[in-house]
């Protein structure tokens, strides 16, 4: 078993990741008990890909921004 990346675990807590995934465990509660249809389970599952999307893409630069040696122009750029 893979060793846990500690220094990304504040990053769900900050994201609110935890919240994301409740909500989709909630979607397929309901679409499974027939509260939502079909239709809005595809658009919630949709929108939640495209937030762990962008999880992934703010990981991926973190982790090349970490590499890059601290210089007034990255620092701006990390910052934001």
């Amino acid at each position: 078993m893979p060793s846990r990346d500690y220094e990304s675990a504040p990053v769900c807590e900050r994201l609110d990741l935890d919240k994301v995934i409740k909500g989709l465990c909630s979607d397929l509660d309901q679409l499974r008990a027939g509260k939502i249809g079909v239709n809005d389970a595809i658009a919630r599952s949709l929108l939640a890909k495209q937030i762990f999307n962008g999880v992934r893409i703010y990981l991926n630069a973190s982790k090349i921004l970490s590499g890059i040696p601290v210089t007034p122009e990255t620092q701006a750029i990390a910052s934001n």
